[in-house]
């Protein structure tokens, strides 16, 4: 890899200027009439861009592709969705749902934060008499959920003896708020804080060490709470993170002021229009065609504050990435085309830790978890249960 290349960041959260802004797993909608009543937008008038009509999900019923339909500001709606959705997200055919592990010991609850809201908590464990030999704690990227692809991920992490816990942010999948609302990205962090922070206090957890695993902006929330409590960590693994910005993707320092104080009038409003990037995220073609069964995905436009808060998230990391200091482990797709793999070898060689690795897959895309070949799959879980294993013996 040419290191001489310009460091580029090219993000569906935050391609804004002069590249088309885009989102995970877009898809067109299409109206169905909701078979569940779901709360009222608030009737003040406000200014938005009109989503494309979510098209039909194929080998499903109209009953399902009705409930697929609703409006998913509301966690309410998000969770009824969800519910509906269950059974057949866990017999689509792929390797994280086929070939998971059985025994798993899983458990699910609503956690209120100090900020008043229900977030979503999953938890999946060793099977009984497994004895756990650490923690893993996970931040999921920009509109998606703990409760989909990650179910596979985690039970696979689980069956190597580990405790794997996820959690929704605000505004995203099961939990409270706004859907694709992100006031405040520290608002996020403190959110993963907070809440890992009781997990990790629980006495069945006590004395083990714990690790954090972050993917795509998931990455860029654990590298803030890493920097936030610098100590309370004994190993951070980054999947594709979102960490830097190259300076012909950023916009101009006079529009950012621009938008940073149209975000301020217009906080909420949907500016930026999306691009369906199953095709640049999943490798395997039948992979790919199962994105859209991720049916509580946030799929719409951009929120203003939203990429206001995502831009200035990733000046704030890469103005601090010398003061990453815990073991890394960071793990990217070389063909990525969503977050440049240029990006992680930046982090790679300014992060302080003399403890950390790099690791690119040739011809891997950006979802390397979810979207690659099984084999290509199995082998990022197997690197990632090898580097865990590796810090908890030593």
């Amino acid at each position: 890899m040419d290191l001489s290349l310009t460091l580029k960041f090219r993000s569906p959260e935050l391609s804004l200027f002069p590249v088309k802004p885009i989102s995970p797993f877009s898809l067109p909608r299409k109206q169905y009439k909701p078979i569940f009543p779901c709360p009222k937008t608030n009737p003040k008038p406000h200014f938005t861009v009109t989503a494309k009509q979510r098209s039909p999900i194929e080998g499903v019923s109209k009953e399902l592709n009705a409930i697929a339909s609703q409006n998913l500001d509301f966690a309410s709606c998000r969770r009824r969705v969800r519910s509906a959705f269950v059974e057949v997200q866990q017999k689509l055919d792929h390797c994280l749902f086929k070939m998971a592990p059985t025994g798993i010991r899983t458990e699910e609850w609503y956690e209120r934060n100090s900020k008043g809201l229900q977030i979503f908590c999953k938890s999946w464990m060793p099977e009984s008499g497994v004895p756990i030999k650490g923690v893993l704690c996970f931040c999921h990227g920009y509109g998606d959920t703990c409760t989909f692809f990650f179910e596979g991920i985690a039970k696979r992490i689980a069956a190597s003896g580990y405790g794997v816990y996820a959690l929704d942010h605000p505004g995203f999948g099961l939990s409270d708020g706004l859907h694709g609302y992100i006031p405040s990205f520290d608002q996020l962090v403190d959110n993963v804080i907070e809440n890992y922070t009781k997990i990790k206090g629980r006495p069945e957890l006590r004395g083990l060490p714990h690790f954090l695993l972050g993917q795509s902006m998931g990455g860029a929330v654990a590298l803030k709470v890493h920097l936030k409590e610098p100590l309370g960590w004994d190993g951070v693994i980054l999947v594709a993170p979102m960490c830097k910005i190259a300076e012909e993707v950023k916009p101009p320092a006079p529009v950012l002021k621009v938008l940073t104080l149209m975000s301020n009038v217009l906080p909420k409003a949907k500016l930026f229009p999306q691009k369906d990037l199953a095709e640049l995220a999943f490798r395997d073609l039948r992979k790919r065609k199962m994105a859209v069964y991720n049916v509580i995905c946030y799929k719409d436009q951009t929120r203003l504050k939203t990429a206001v808060e995502l831009l200035k998230v990733t000046s704030e990391i890469e103005k601090q990435v010398e003061k990453v200091s815990s073991p890394l482990l960071i793990l990217h797709g070389a063909a990525d085309k969503v977050t440049d793999p240029l990006v992680s070898q930046f982090l790679y060689e300014k992060a302080s830790t003399k403890d950390k690795t790099l690791k690119l897959y040739d011809d891997g895309y950006h979802c390397i978890l979810e979207g690659e070949p099984d084999d290509g799959i199995f082998t990022v879980l197997n690197d990632i249960v090898s580097w865990l294993d590796s810090r908890v013996s030593s």
